[in-house]
């Protein structure tokens, strides 16, 4: 969306407070043995303390408050009694949500516990081009030049990129122009970041597919050669410098996993 009154930058910094606390206070939640299901009610019942409402639900019926993939899983995955988080287990949570008409989105990949099975050098890279992306994006920076970074970064890392994927505009609903902020470069793709707008910037950083698929559950994406996948995200608000990064309370940057 695109700010034009300090009413609309306010209910965009609460929604963005909302569904950063929520992630972040659920990444601190998840402990070895509880299920997914669990620690979804657990983001759900902070939603609400916010008044906020989850945006995968309004906007899709998606089973759940919020994303919650485990491992093999890319994205999407669907909260449940029977999914026990383990130890090592590679974890990510996506967190959106509407709160007073804006909506804003967030996520984060982390190591549950000891990183038993070597996933912690795929986190840090997601984490760190995430960081590099942000920090490239302005007003009239061209969207493609943006993935060709990120992409660039991830091969620099021995890492592959999902490609069907995306970060999108978000503000007065989940997904809206630009809807394609894909994490490769497009060339002919001529379409520019605009000042004082909002976007959700996401990195999908992965060991060895390129492309998500979707299992029978309709739902849950997967790498299409297998690997594991990363993603991080933050809503942000484009200006001339550097943007404002509205979701910073989820710490994803910070975290030590």
């Amino acid at each position: 969306m695109s700010i034009t009154k300090e009413s609309e930058l306010i209910g965009m910094q609460r929604v963005s407070q909302a569904v950063a606390k929520t992630l972040k206070l659920m990444r601190e939640h998840a402990k070895v043995g509880m299920s997914t299901k669990e620690l979804d009610e657990f983001g759900g019942q902070i939603l609400k303390e916010f008044g906020a409402k989850s945006a995968p639900y309004l906007t899709y019926g998606f089973p759940g408050y919020t994303c919650i993939s485990v491992n093999e899983e890319a994205a999407h995955g669907i909260p449940s009694p029977f999914k026990i988080l383990k130890e090592g287990d590679l974890v990510n949570i996506d967190v959106s949500a509407e709160l007073d008409g804006f909506w804003a989105d967030n996520g984060g990949s982390f190591v549950l516990g000891k990183d038993l099975y070597n996933h912690q050098p795929l986190v840090d890279a997601s984490k760190a081009i995430l960081r590099k992306a942000i920090f490239a994006t302005r007003g009239g920076i061209k969207i493609s030049d943006i993935g060709g970074l990120i992409e660039k970064e991830a091969k620099k890392r021995g890492f592959k990129v999902i490609k069907n994927l995306a970060g999108h505009g978000v503000g007065l609903s989940l997904h809206e122009a630009p809807e394609n902020i894909l994490n490769y470069r497009v060339r002919m793709n001529g379409e520019r970041f605009r000042k004082n707008t909002t976007v959700a910037i996401e990195t999908f950083i992965s060991t060895k597919s390129t492309i998500a698929v979707e299992l029978q559950d309709g739902w849950t994406l997967v790498g299409n050669k297998g690997g594991y996948v990363t993603q991080h995200e933050h809503t942000i608000l484009i200006t001339d410098n550097k943007p404002i990064v509205l979701t910073a309370e989820n710490e994803i940057w910070e975290a030590a996993s």
